[in-house]
């Protein structure tokens, strides 16, 4: 049974770089951002929609090419983290958590009894259709899940530090705009409210041995954010990269074009 190499690497203390998969789920996906240098493939259910047959198909691309496939859950409840991690995710993203109390839910859906509630199902996708020491899955399993909490409302930012010390969660993750928007004020990632929560978690996680995590969306963020301790990162989002590259391109012809008409 695999181990995460991601999480291996994030808690000896060395950085992760990765992507998140939106709008274009299609089979190249995994191999395309495998070969851009990402580690790991971040696969969002919570606002694209995305159902549990895609997110089978793309853990199943990412076997055999050393990519993590995690996913970012709808809500944090039982059924969206177990049937995501029996279809072979090593990372769950939590959205939303405000509570020590619901981190720690969030934590027992990720393990086997004793540890916690996870239902046992073996031979499957979680590890391959493998055979093998059930005790051995089990502990490979329970050590392998990535937990991410995302933090991004002013109560997970009221609560960060009891949040940041729950065992089980490795990384406090900002969820920079609905944290914003949260604290009424949206979009403003300048904003002394903004900026003192955004310093508040980075504390709470270096006082209890937490990564910090980050989507950044910008060279000036990654820099930014890299200056604050974040660790693990997310570039972008896979359909704003296309437009974005894709408007560059256009924006050239464009100004070929109107010279030409000179």
């Amino acid at each position: 049974m695999r181990t995460n190499p991601v999480k291996e690497k994030l808690l000896a203390g060395k950085p992760v770089f990765g992507a998140f998969g939106w709008e274009f789920l299609v089979p190249g996906l995994p191999q395309i951002v495998k070969s851009a240098g990402a580690e790991f493939l971040m696969i969002d259910m919570e606002h694209a929609g995305t159902s549990y047959e895609t997110l089978k198909q793309q853990v199943a691309l990412s076997r055999g090419i050393d990519l993590v496939p995690m996913c970012r859950i709808p809500t944090n409840q039982y059924h969206y983290v177990s049937r995501a991690l029996d279809l072979g995710i090593m990372g769950i993203m939590a959205p939303m958590v405000g509570s020590a109390k619901e981190a720690e839910y969030i934590v027992s859906c990720t393990r086997y009894p004793p540890n916690g509630r996870r239902g046992a199902a073996f031979g499957f996708a979680a590890d391959d259709y493998e055979g093998g020491d059930v005790d051995e899955k089990i502990r490979i399993a329970n050590a392998r899940t990535l937990v991410m909490c995302l933090i991004e409302t002013a109560e997970g930012i009221e609560n960060v530090e009891e949040i940041a010390a729950v065992p089980g969660v490795d990384v406090l993750w900002l969820g920079h705009f609905d944290l914003t928007n949260f604290l009424g004020i949206p979009a403003q990632f300048d904003h002394p409210k903004y900026v003192e929560a955004v310093d508040r978690m980075v504390a709470a996680a270096n006082k209890h041995n937490k990564v910090l995590g980050f989507m950044t969306a910008s060279d000036e963020w990654s820099r930014a954010y890299w200056d604050k301790g974040f660790r693990l990162f997310a570039v972008g989002v896979d359909s704003m990269l296309l437009q974005g590259a894709l408007g560059a391109g256009v924006s050239t012809l464009q100004t070929l074009a109107g010279e030409s008409d000179k």
